[in-house]
């Protein structure tokens, strides 16, 4: 099958093409510019969804489209938005996907998506799954992931190493969010990877929207004792810190690089992060990899080459 992909140089992106590449599939990968250069063995393609005029004929001929691009922060000034990535990008590539005649396509979306969310990065998820299953493809899948953990390569932002970088490695003492009680339910990045690829030769995931999270639910203390073990610390006293008063306090700093978390991203990990993973697990051929200490070595790694 011929699949094109976008997203393919981010952190998920790039474990979803490898998976591709093994398991016999010819890929076609969207990328801005010659710096996002990609494996020899993909065929390159030059353009943005957000600029849909750079779009036109470049799916002619493939099978599929597996769309992924998306952000976790706005920049409004440079026309960084989640309406304009999210839907907007959305928008363009599922109707240049039409044009071509395609007809299976796979979105990622994100767990939270909904019309009334908690932040404008769930609602404009939510509105760009609602123009992908109104777009008349006669196999489409849409998957919501929890929090997606992994090795995120050099430069790539995942949760874990995030917050290891600017929270648990540089505080002597830890401050939490609300109680810090709230669940989170990690999922691998390689299961998520394997779900993805599955889906596009799996007719029992047409026209199913997979909540995609772990089979563990932790709460967001254990999830920085889990950080700080993989990184060999010891663990450290955690401060509560009341919501109502931490919030002033990201909004005046968000932007900055400064916190682990934009407000958006608070105000979602205020809510909890679980799902009900069931049929994610049921309808694909997973191997479950737990958040833990062995599977986040790769923060320990990443502490040791300054990049996290």
């Amino acid at each position: 099958m011929t699949v094109f992909l976008t997203g393919g140089t981010g952190f998920v992106g790039g474990y979803i093409l490898r998976e591709l590449l093994r398991q016999g599939h010819t890929v076609r990968g969207l990328v801005r510019n010659k710096a996002d250069a990609m494996p020899d063995r993909v065929e390159q393609v030059f353009g943005s969804v957000t600029a849909p005029d750079t779009l036109h004929g470049v799916m002619d001929g493939c099978d599929a489209v597996i769309h992924l691009v998306g952000i976790i922060q706005e920049h409004p000034v440079h026309g960084v938005t989640f309406d304009a990535i999210h839907l907007g990008g959305a928008k363009a590539v599922v109707d240049e996907a039409r044009k071509a005649g395609i007809s299976r396509f796979i979105q990622m979306s994100a767990n939270g998506a909904r019309r009334d969310g908690v932040s404008a990065y769930q609602t404009s998820k939510w509105h760009a799954e609602e123009y992908v299953r109104q777009a008349g493809f006669s196999h489409w899948t849409i998957f919501r992931p929890s929090l997606i953990f992994g090795d995120p390569g050099p430069g790539g932002f995942e949760f874990a190493s995030e917050l290891a970088r600017a929270l648990v490695r540089p505080l002597p003492v830890l401050p939490v969010f609300g109680n810090g009680r709230f669940e989170m339910q990690p999922v691998s990045v390689e299961e998520v990877a394997a779900a993805f690829v599955q889906a596009l030769t799996l007719d029992a995931a047409h026209g199913k929207v997979y909540y995609a999270g772990g089979r563990e639910r932790i709460t967001f203390l254990e999830l920085l004792d889990r950080i700080t073990d993989a990184i060999g610390h010891a663990r450290k006293l955690k401060i509560p810190n009341p919501s109502v008063l931490v919030r002033p306090v990201i909004r005046f700093l968000d932007g900055t690089g400064i916190l682990p978390v934009s407000l958006d991203q608070f105000d979602m990990l205020m809510e909890g992060n679980t799902c009900d993973s069931t049929a994610f697990y049921q309808d694909f051929d997973l191997a479950f990899k737990p958040f833990s200490p062995e599977n986040l070595s790769y923060l320990k790694r990443r502490g040791k080459s300054g990049s996290a």
